[in-house]
């Protein structure tokens, strides 16, 4: 028995001190400003958004133009503004692009967003802290195939498709790893190495060794301010919480409603509950 109680706290250990580090090394999520999902203004804007610059490549096959009726657009806005790929009001948002040319330009399939801000959902925060995150999260790096790179997706196949509006930005990384020696392979110190990307993209890295033992791995990430874009920063922010808003009621369009709905459904039992109560007591008042 005693075994077995230590065998559980060493596991428990082990993933906490893995959560841990896995929460230290990721970039931290930006809190997506939940307030948009009930502003129908941000919602048309966000929907507008989508089609104008992620429905060339992405599409939410499991979302029909017609549901943005529960945001306010009638047919003939949805006809006029973003019936773009579809022939229909009530057609699902599909795209033009076949799966093997897309695969063949990107080296694969972009992903349908029909539910992605339910599928980012993780212990360090909603799906839509996520998307918010990530879309505020490129800078310019020359070294990958499109130009562009990202803290929270290191690596990500996609561009910047927001670049115009937001501008080029730098960033830098800084790290430190654990070196160990060669002729024992044990742990004989650290190296810090810092890595720049200036808003051009240029790629410079400089290393130095840690003195003493006591430092630890870590990774950091640091965004410069983006300069040239169409928008400020804060105006920025604003349309991809927008979009994010969007993306979110996509992936559960009646959500709000069982909010709503909800509420309701909790005072009727608060108030059954009472009487429920108060019919018990009278029926059993004479039973001793």
């Amino acid at each position: 028995m005693k075994k077995l109680v230590k065998s559980l706290a060493a596991l428990a250990s082990a993933l906490v001190i893995g959560s841990a580090f896995a929460s230290e090394a990721g970039y931290p999520l930006d809190h997506f400003p939940t307030e948009k999902l009930t502003q129908q203004a941000a919602l048309q804007n966000g929907a507008k958004l989508f089609v104008n610059y992620c429905l060339n490549c992405h599409s939410a096959s499991l979302m029909r133009y017609n549901r943005l009726h529960d945001i306010g657009l009638d047919d003939d806005q949805i006809r006029k503004s973003l019936l773009f790929t579809a022939g229909k009001v009530g057609d699902p948002m599909s795209i033009a692009m076949h799966a093997a040319d897309a695969k063949e330009w990107f080296g694969a399939l972009p992903p349908d967003l029909s539910v992605i801000a339910r599928a980012r959902a993780s212990g360090a925060g909603s799906g839509s802290d996520w998307l918010y995150t990530y879309l505020r999260a490129y800078f310019r790096d020359s070294t990958r195939p499109t130009g562009w790179n990202n803290v929270l997706f290191e690596n990500v196949g996609m561009p910047h498709v927001f670049w115009e509006l937001q501008g080029a930005r730098g960033a830098t990384l800084e790290e430190i790893r654990e070196v160990a020696d060669e002729s024992t392979g044990k742990p004989s110190g650290f190296t810090k190495t810092v890595v720049t990307f200036d808003a051009s993209g240029v790629r410079t890295e400089k290393s130095e060794k840690l003195e003493g033992l006591h430092h630890h791995p870590s990774r950091h990430w640091t965004l410069a301010t983006p300069t040239g874009g169409k928008m400020s920063q804060a105006e920025y922010d604003d349309n991809v919480a927008d979009l994010v808003a969007y993306v979110t009621y996509m992936s559960d369009p009646t959500a709000q409603t069982r909010t709503r709905l909800g509420v309701w459904v909790l005072l009727f039992l608060g108030v059954f509950t009472v009487f429920a109560w108060m019919l018990n007591r009278e029926y059993w008042k004479d039973v001793k």
